[in-house]
């Protein structure tokens, strides 16, 4: 059980089952994204048509296909997600650009220099101590009203998840 903050300030506790898969978030650099790289990008829809990256997240192999595709995310206003394999990355002036694929289509992601880049390592349930911080997505309310939740990551080191 764990009893949380969410980043609006609500208190709340989360039931993790007891087969909950616990992944470290670690920082990375934009070197380690390579095309065959799956990732997913947080980013805002710029008047091109392109997106410009919030933040990159490098996935694990074994998480390659989760969640795939493109939509909607609730980082930010407008905000949205894409989760695919990188095809290109050409740098630029601005950045670098990325060519995402997905079974749908693709997306040209401008990743700026300032852009947080994490990846995702295998982690356990005691890295889940006092002070850490997490992100947990797909929890689902139970009947009681707590949350359940399979997965959990969270930051090592001191890194707080950007998500």
């Amino acid at each position: 059980m764990l009893t949380v903050k969410t980043r609006e300030g609500q208190e709340v506790k989360i039931k993790l089952p007891d087969n909950a898969r616990v992944l470290g978030v670690q920082k990375a650099s934009l070197d380690e994204v390579k095309p065959g790289s799956y990732v997913g990008v947080s980013a805002m829809p710029q008047t091109d048509g392109s997106q410009k990256a919030l933040h990159v997240h490098i996935f694990l192999d074994a998480m390659r296909g989760v969640a795939e595709g493109f939509g909607p995310w609730d980082v930010r206003p407008n905000s949205t997600m894409t989760n695919a394999t990188v095809d290109t990355t050409v740098a630029g002036t601005d950045g670098r650009t990325l060519t995402l694929k997905y079974k749908d289509g693709e997306k040209k992601i401008v990743v700026p220099p300032d852009a947080p880049i994490v990846k995702y390592v295998p982690g356990n349930k005691d890295e889940l101590k006092p002070g850490a911080k997490i992100f947990i997505v797909a929890a689902v309310k139970q009947p009681d009203g707590m949350l359940e939740a399979p997965n959990v990551s969270v930051g090592l080191d001191g890194l707080t998840p950007p998500m």
